[in-house]
């Protein structure tokens, strides 16, 4: 077996977006692979026969991120392959182009061109489509000029590129850029008549959830000046042109609506008892009204972190009267089966990931991270799991792949856990250096599944620790609860699971330990040099040093950091300045790596420079990389060339002051 070198994630292969054709006879999958060259990837449609249990490619233009079934036969996705058009796109214009192809063969051909920025598209009759695309209200439409007209319109986008004008929040958004009053507006198309017709108003955002016999159900966010939480919820009937409000945006924040029979199943929660992050309820739609069908303390989504990633797919489907729903639970996240009489079971069993997933003939297909391995399909029969492709067989078979140890603990009579990767080719009679990684939301988990970035260390000759401390997600409301509290009991969870390891492996130098983390890691990173002088070094990732400024700067920042402090600027400014590392940077002696992207609006560039200028100022050794271009998701979707020298530079870090 050979070593993992840092360079290999490029050799990785990822599948997002698997969706069956709806004679459920074949199952579409997005491929990805990495292209250093070109500092770029390559995306193409494959195919899966649920018979043969054959896999093949279908599109050969790298450039095939997401698809709709038209029919049994027939994949819609869109591309952009008339350079004339390229053209005319750079210029202002805003275009979507669809193409078809059939699965039996024969060559894509253009199906539809719809004279927007497109996000989403739906069928929900022959012909018919529902999409949400960019309206810009302060936007100049190139479609509505000709001539002269058009060329000076052309001009005066140009000039204003030089501008942006703000009066609403939020006003960015992370990996969109500016967003003030652009909204994802809801539109029918008909492709025979081409007339598209708007359904919600140009200041609502719109997320379509559920389309079944030409009606929709979808989520509505209307706002002028400040973005609320609250959202409501609307279905549209193509026959009579009705959209119908059905539940009023006054109380809950809405994720998904679905058709499930004859009912209407709504995930939502109030918000009330356990904040922003609170986890979603089942209710069913009676009479106008929101009655809870049972009650689920587990997120719905798949919170297991892993750098080994790329493109996105459905986590809910509806099928034989039931919903079937990706949850995190514990280390894992989960398929389970919601019945009409307000019933869960758990359908796999296996620790690890379900990333997508949709429901066949006789079973599950899903995408999934099992074991140590990477992604690949899987199926589900008779409550068996059998892996069906084999994209990434060659890096499973010869690269040495340290599976996790489990290291569980109580901290405060609660149960936190924790997992150990020992180094490659361990011998207990050496001595080894450590790194403790922190992982971001809070509410997210750690599992057991294959994490390059700690499988690389590793391979260098690394212990790497990590944990799910109070906040983390897969536990339950009360768990994730660390409202008010950051910095805490999440620290000391923390530092108690390092005690931990240290005591259960003493071939770990203590001495010769680092931290590193992102985002709430890259938090909690900035917390500990300022507590702490127990790790050697740090790398701070992505990170938050301060809650006062982050509160005015960043996508989330006027609700995420006022409900997880429990305070504001001008409310309890002492306690939103307690829970910011920055108050104790004076007190860090750590040599510390800052690594922050320049279009990160979710954790802005100005939290690492603020902290790495903290250190400076106080004689500490500090490093900032900055990475032009990227954004809060750069570890696990940045340019491959950019997640190459991220990763070097963290390593050299480590390097410098451990070994």
């Amino acid at each position: 077996m050979e070593n993992l070198k840092l360079k290999e994630f490029l050799d990785y292969t990822f599948l997002s977006g698997l969706e069956l054709s709806p004679d459920k006879a074949h199952g579409a999958f997005v491929v990805h692979t990495s292209d250093f060259e070109d500092n770029k990837y390559l995306s193409n449609i494959w195919l899966f026969n649920c018979t043969t249990l054959e896999y093949n490619k279908l599109t050969t233009m790298n450039e095939e991120k997401n698809f709709i079934w038209l029919d049994n036969n027939t994949i819609l996705f869109p591309a952009l392959r008339d350079k004339k058009l390229e053209k005319r796109i750079k210029d202002g214009e805003h275009w979507t182009v669809f193409y078809a192809i059939d699965i039996n063969g024969g060559e894509a051909y253009e199906y539809m061109r719809i004279p927007m920025k497109v996000n989403n598209i739906k069928k929900i009759a022959d012909e018919k489509f529902l999409l949400t695309a960019i309206y810009d209200h302060y936007g100049i439409n190139l479609h509505s000029h000709k001539g002269e007209e058009k060329a000076k319109a052309i001009e005066l986008i140009k000039e204003n590129k030089d501008y942006e004008i703000l009066d609403e929040i939020p006003f960015w958004a992370n990996g969109e850029g500016f967003t003030n009053k652009k909204r994802n507006r809801l539109y029918l198309i008909d492709k025979g008549t081409k007339d598209i017709v708007p359904i919600s108003n140009q200041f609502e955002n719109i997320t379509v959830t559920s389309v079944k016999d030409g009606k929709a159900l979808y989520v509505s966010s209307n706002y002028t000046n400040k973005m609320e939480l609250t959202t409501g919820l609307y279905m549209y009937d193509l026959y009579n042109s009705e959209a119908l409000c059905l539940v009023e945006d006054l109380e809950y924040y809405i994720e998904f609506a679905e058709f499930v029979g004859d009912d209407i199943i709504v995930a939502a929660t109030a918000m009330d008892k356990y904040g922003i992050n609170e986890n979603f309820n089942f209710y069913k739609l009676q009479d106008g009204e929101l009655a809870i069908l049972c009650k689920h303390d587990y997120g719905l989504c798949n919170s297991v972190g892993s750098d080994c990633r790329f493109g996105e797919g459905e986590i809910r489907r509806v099928s034989h009267n039931c919903l079937y729903f990706i949850s995190t639970e514990s280390k894992s996240s989960f398929i389970k089966k919601l019945s009409l009489d307000g019933s869960i079971e758990k359908l796999t069993a296996d620790n690890g990931s379900v990333d997508c997933f949709d429901i066949c003939n006789e079973g599950i297909l899903f995408i999934g991270l099992r074991g140590s391995r990477l992604q690949e399909l899987y199926t589900l029969q008779n409550n068996i799991e059998t892996q069906r492709t084999w994209f990434n067989e060659k890096i499973t078979e010869t690269k040495n792949i340290v599976k996790p140890e489990t290291l569980n603990f109580k901290n405060d009579g609660v149960t936190i856990e924790g997992f150990v990767l020992k180094p490659v080719n361990y011998d207990e009679k050496k001595s080894y250096p450590g790194i403790l990684d922190i992982h971001g939301g809070p509410k997210t988990v750690y599992g057991e599944v294959f994490y390059h970035e700690m499988q690389y260390w590793a391979n260098e000759g690394y212990f790497v620790f990590f944990c799910n401390p109070r906040g983390s997600d897969g536990r339950g409301d009360e768990f994730a609860d660390i409202r008010g509290k950051y910095g805490t009991i999440d620290y000391g969870d923390l530092m108690k699971f390092t005690d931990n390891v240290l005591e259960k492996y003493p071939q770990i130098d203590s001495s010769r330990i680092g931290v590193t983390g992102g985002s709430y890691g890259g938090f909690m990173t900035n917390w500990i040099i300022g507590h702490t002088d127990r790790f050697k070094c740090a790398a701070s990732q992505r990170s938050i040093s301060n809650w006062i400024s982050k509160f005015g700067t960043t996508d989330i920042g006027y609700y995420f950091n006022t409900d997880q402090t429990l305070s504001s600027p001008w409310d309890n400014v002492e306690k939103m300045w307690f829970h910011s590392p920055l108050k104790y940077a004076n007190q860090a002696v750590t040599p510390t790596l800052f690594i922050h992207s320049e279009e990160d609006y979710r954790c802005w560039l100005a939290e690492g420079l603020q902290m790495f200028t903290a250190l400076k100022y106080h004689g500490v050794d500090a490093r900032l990389c900055m990475f032009r271009g990227e954004n809060h998701e750069l570890s696990r979707s940045g340019k491959p060339r950019h997640r190459v020298r991220r990763l070097e530079e963290i390593t050299n870090w480590f390097e410098k002051y451990l070994k």
